[in-house]
């Protein structure tokens, strides 16, 4: 079996907070890169990562990601 995908809202959330992809990185302590892979759904962020994700941006993590239908 594969790994199932993650949708997620983070590219418009991190947009409509006004940050750059960098600004993001930096408020949750990763890199750029890994900001711009979790947008792509490159990367499945964890659970951790996903919580500090929601906080910096004033959202649920079940507003940033969801399972697909």
């Amino acid at each position: 079996m594969g790994e199932t995908p993650l949708l997620n809202t983070l590219r418009a959330a991190r947009a409509a907070a006004g940050l750059t992809q960098a600004d993001l990185a930096e408020k949750v302590g990763v890199t750029r890169k890994t900001i711009n892979t979790v947008e792509n759904g490159v990367f499945v962020p964890s659970t951790v990562l996903a919580l500090k994700l929601a906080r910096a941006l004033d959202a649920t993590v079940e507003a940033l990601f969801q399972l697909p239908e």
